[in-house]
């Protein structure tokens, strides 16, 4: 263990001495040190401003610059959305278009198919009126047909046949009307 309270050195052995003695030259020279590296400090920094330039200004530009692109990225979206925009109404124009064409296709469409269906419907009534007139004269008897044959002369004068055809005529159109 250390005793303390042997000391070779001891304030009580230096009664003369003064109380700045006692603290002694080394923490001046400490102080003094620490002083010069203050003052050296501040004049590389000051040295180093004046040589590279103030970082401000450097920061200011900087932000200067940032903003100056960022307003022209901004006015190329904005050029490019208005585009976008331009082209998005072309094509709903369009589309439109392409559905009113659409739409009148189908209703054109449409009325053919009915009266397609019109039509069907008359060639299938004709058709059965056809059949109809088909049976009836089948069901007449040869016989009957037969007379008119026999009447006939083999030499007829213009104006004769002239008559049997206007009766042919005739005869057709009635049948006709009631089929």
């Amino acid at each position: 263990m250390i005793d303390v309270t042997r000391h070779p050195v001891s304030p009580a052995s230096f009664p003369d001495r003064s109380a700045a003695w006692r603290i002694g030259t080394q923490p001046i020279a400490i102080t003094a040190a620490v002083l010069v590296l203050l003052v050296g400090g501040v004049a590389a920094i000051a040295i180093w401003r004046s040589h590279v330039g103030v970082p401000e200004q450097d920061r200011v530009v900087t932000a200067r610059v940032n903003q100056a692109r960022v307003a022209q990225a901004s006015e190329q979206l904005v050029e490019k959305t208005k585009g976008l925009e331009e082209t998005q109404q072309q094509s709903i124009d369009q589309l439109q278009l392409v559905q009113d064409q659409l739409q009148t296709m189908t209703r054109l469409l449409a009325s053919q198919q009915s009266e397609t269906r019109k039509l069907t419907e008359q060639v299938g009534s004709l058709t059965g009126a056809l059949d109809n007139l088909r049976q009836s004269f089948a069901a007449i008897p040869p016989e009957a047909s037969a007379p008119e044959a026999r009447e006939r002369p083999r030499a007829k004068s213009r104006a004769s046949v002239g008559k049997t055809r206007s009766k042919a005529v005739s005869q057709r159109k009635r049948s006709r009307a009631r089929g």
